[in-house]
């Protein structure tokens, strides 16, 4: 809510405030970032069709080392400075799927590598990635320890 004691200057600047403010075509970004969230998707397909094809993986396990692949991807392309125009272009179409992840762990790793590999790299890509690996870990011994129960009491 919109503070009503505003002193003249106040109500001036937002007027120049709204007349230089910069439209943002939400629409056309929206449509971006479902494109190239879906290349992305058409991408791991591939890959998951690459792994079954070429590896004899059922489409059950070829979902694992997709992610994998995924992520390494997104880690070189980020490397190389790639992934960074896509994710100007792109918006939220890069940054949801799991290459944004693999982004967001290499980012912090080569914007900390002065301080050391220990120091800087080791303890900075784990700020993000630590929180999500964790998550996971939790959720998988949780959801296991409810599977072997209900299967020891016979459900």
């Amino acid at each position: 809510m919109a503070n009503p004691k505003k002193t003249p200057e106040q109500k001036e600047y937002e007027k120049l405030e709204k007349k230089h403010e910069v439209k943002r075509p939400i629409w056309r970004n929206c449509l971006t970032a479902f494109w190239v969230g879906g290349l992305f998707c058409v991408v791991g397909q591939a890959i998951t069709y690459f792994y079954i094809y070429f590896f004899n993986f059922t489409e059950k396990t070829a979902s694992n080392p997709t992610v994998a692949t995924m992520i390494f991807l997104s880690m070189v392309l980020t490397g190389f400075g790639i992934y960074d125009h896509i994710g100007q272009f792109a918006g939220a179409g890069s940054a949801v799927p799991v290459t944004g992840f693999g982004n967001a762990v290499i980012s912090a790793a080569i914007e900390h590598r002065t301080e050391g590999f220990v120091l800087g790299v080791g303890s900075n890509m784990f700020k993000l990635a630590g929180s999500v690996i964790l998550f996971g870990v939790f959720s998988a011994f949780v959801v296991s320890l409810v599977k072997t129960l209900l299967s020891y009491w016979g459900g």
